[in-house]
């Protein structure tokens, strides 16, 4: 599978720009983001595996956007940054939501490795099973079940479901699925997703069973219910 996706929000260019170069240098797939509002919009549409969060944003600040990413997903990895380092401030953060708390200066290799930490906890229940309405699916035997039926899938179809079972009721866009999970390497047409969902559909619905895979006019596809 391609590389985790980092979602960077601070309101800075510069330090922007250089955690855009550095992050993309270690491997990672990053997403900028200069204000509250923006890095809420982004993280719906294109679903990040991990958050590095300022705390002073303008329009919404980032205790703000780490409660509502936190209300969204309750697994996802969020990792403050911030120039305040009071144990009020650390407080806060942590309270609304935040794994860790990073202060303002830091080496990067410290950033570097408070990531790999982050990504490693969630780890082990991305090992586990994942359900999602009747849908069960098994990452380490690939095997997918809905209300006790077998799905026979092929591994691009498995993988599909599974990206879509990790991140539930979110609108991904077909680029986003295209680049996780087809990744950014593929030469092939983009296309390529909409004849994958539809055989996906035909399968996870072959029993009588109701939708789950939705097509978002304009915006991509959602698994959610009704």
């Amino acid at each position: 599978m391609p590389s985790h996706r980092i979602l960077v929000v601070d309101d800075d260019p510069k330090i922007l720009s250089l955690m855009k170069r550095g992050l993309a240098f270690a491997g990672y797939a990053i997403d900028v983001a200069a204000d509250g509002e923006s890095a809420i919009s982004l993280a719906r549409e294109n679903a990040p595996d991990l958050v590095l969060l300022d705390v002073m944003l303008p329009r919404l600040d980032g205790i703000e956007v780490c409660r509502r990413l936190r209300a969204g997903d309750g697994d996802l990895p969020i990792l403050m940054l911030t120039a305040r380092g009071t144990v009020p401030d650390r407080v806060s953060g942590l309270d609304a939501g935040a794994d860790d708390y990073l202060v303002k200066p830091f080496a990067f290799d410290e950033l570097l490795a408070r990531i790999r930490a982050l990504l490693r906890r969630v780890k082990p229940n991305d090992e586990g099973s994942l359900s999602f309405a009747d849908i069960r699916l098994d990452p380490s035997t690939r095997e997918v079940e809905r209300r006790g039926r077998k799905l026979t899938l092929t591994t691009k179809e498995f993988d599909l479901v599974e990206f879509f079972m990790r991140h539930p009721r979110q609108v991904l866009s077909r680029d986003v699925i295209f680049d996780r999970v087809w990744g950014s390497s593929f030469l092939g047409d983009s296309n390529i997703i909409d004849v994958h969902v539809m055989r996906l559909r035909s399968k996870l619905e072959a029993g009588g069973e109701p939708r789950l895979i939705y097509t978002i006019r304009g915006a991509g596809y959602s698994l959610r219910e009704g």
